[in-house]
């Protein structure tokens, strides 16, 4: 973990962070999604969140994207705005070793500093290591939904968490 750096968003992650995501898209249960999106598809989608000035940190090592994190509003209507999500992905590589955790604590802070006032984390059930990353910072578990998303043909539950800013 020395060796890694955190660092502003840079348009040159895309590729990695397009990369990095795939793995979870094809690989995991930790993303809804069924068909991982292309570099124009992120980039548009990392474009919003700076555009808004929402926190989005990249993670570097030896010259090379490890990890990114992000919170962006929770939802689109104004009564959200000071509520975010929070998204945390890392490269295959760098899992198990204490990222996660730097990467919350900074989104943490950042999100304080940009004016959000509440952080949601919708997290698979079955993503332990994921919960109990939240729960060190506090993050309360205030709902479980059974069964609400269909991926790899299986049913999947999701767990809500929250924790004041």
């Amino acid at each position: 973990m020395s060796d890694t750096i955190l660092r502003p968003f840079a348009w040159g992650d895309i590729p990695a962070i397009t990369d990095i995501y795939r793995h979870y898209v094809e690989h995991s249960t930790a993303t809804f999604d069924l068909d991982a999106p292309g570099p124009t598809y992120m980039a548009e989608k990392f474009g919003h969140m700076i555009e808004a000035g929402h926190p989005v940190v990249s993670a570097e090592r030896v010259g090379k994207l490890v990890g990114y994190a992000y919170a962006s509003t929770y939802r689109p209507r104004p009564a959200y705005r000071f509520t975010c999500e929070d998204s945390i992905y890392l490269h295959p590589d760098a899992t198990g070793k204490g990222l996660g955790k730097v990467l919350l604590g900074e989104l943490i802070s950042q999100s304080q500093a940009f004016g959000f006032k509440q952080m949601i984390a919708v997290i698979t059930a079955e993503s332990a290591a994921s919960i109990a990353l939240h729960e060190k910072f506090g993050f309360d578990t205030v709902g479980r939904h059974a069964a609400l998303g269909l991926k790899f043909d299986r049913w999947l539950d999701v767990i809500h968490m929250q924790k004041a800013l």
